[in-house]
């Protein structure tokens, strides 16, 4: 079946969503096409699923309307109402975390659930686990969704640039040609979760900043999603300077494996340090993470569980 709706006198850039992400959203969760053209929009699907949509165009026009805006986090909030009315509602559609370019994002282990529940409980998260566990990229998929329902306004994702160690300033090229190396896992979960053509000026804006940790110092950032990556290459200092960064109506996620610390012998990692004298505090919040919350090849944890083995672990 095939509807087609009239939605003059609405902004349709707001009641489509940067990048159509709201049609994008609509599509996922109803399993229908929308075609836009002009001041009208087409929806092909089933019967039932067409008159259901058709209706969340009228809410979401009555929320723009409303409101002068509206946001992903509005859309999502219609979607769930409507599906619950209609006796669509998903267990799936509660767990989502964000709709990125491949769709809905949500988590797909046991670990990954409780990671997400204390990122959503708590204003400081650290996740800490071997690699494939999603540590960094559901960390990344929180931030880019705070940005989008406008719940922080800007986004610092940092590492330690441990194997650059004092010779940075020694190296060919300008800040951002030096460390890009040591900060290519961050930029690739965003570039997972967003277009090249949204991405760069949000980048180029500082709206979205990757940095190497050692540039957090001095700063106070207020309304920010905070993300400190490879954590246990931090050292205690740089830990305690990173959590104390933290401003009004912020939220940080620190990730990290403490089977992989690459500091100098005799240096304490920060994160080792914080597991034991912060695991107390209200609004902390602590995730540890293991072999079956992998989710990159089948080999990636048999390799964890073979050195696990040979460790004596």
């Amino acid at each position: 079946m095939k509807k087609t709706i009239e939605l003059k006198g609405l902004d349709l850039s707001t009641l489509f969503g940067v990048a159509d992400a709201h049609l994008n959203l609509i599509e996922d969760a109803f399993s229908i096409k929308l075609i836009a053209r002009g001041q009208s929009i087409t929806i092909d699907g089933d019967s039932e699923l067409v008159k259901t949509v058709q209706e969340l165009f009228h809410e979401m026009a009555q929320t723009l309307n409303r409101k002068s805006s509206l946001t992903l986090k509005d859309v999502q909030g219609l979607i769930k109402i409507l599906k619950a009315e209609n006796g669509h509602a998903s267990i799936e559609q509660e767990k989502t975390i964000h709709y990125g370019k491949k769709g809905a994002i949500l988590p797909r282990s046991e670990g990954q659930e409780k990671y997400t529940d204390c990122i959503r409980n708590n204003d400081i998260v650290f996740s800490i686990g071997p690699a494939g566990t999603g540590k960094t990229y559901l960390a990344v998929t929180f931030a880019v969704a705070a940005l989008d329902n406008h719940e922080v306004d800007r986004i610092v994702l940092c590492r330690p640039a441990v194997e650059a160690g004092e010779n940075l300033g020694f190296l060919p090229g300008d800040l951002r040609e030096k460390v890009d190396p040591y900060l290519t896992p961050l930029y690739d979960a965003l570039g997972d979760l967003m277009p090249k053509s949204r991405l760069k000026p949000l980048l180029e804006k500082n709206i979205i900043e990757v940095i190497p940790l050692a540039y957090m110092r001095g700063r106070t950032l207020d309304n920010a999603f905070l993300i400190l990556d490879e954590a246990q290459n931090a050292t205690t200092m740089q830990m305690k300077m990173f959590l104390t960064r933290l401003g009004v109506n912020s939220k940080a996620v620190i990730t990290g494996d403490i089977t992989q610390i690459d500091l100098p012998k005799k240096t304490e990692s920060g994160l080792r340090q914080v597991m034991e004298i912060l695991n107390d505090i209200d609004g902390i919040g602590f995730v540890y993470l293991d072999e079956t919350d992998v989710v990159r090849h089948q080999l990636v944890r048999d390799i964890i569980l073979a050195y696990d083995k040979a460790n004596g672990h």
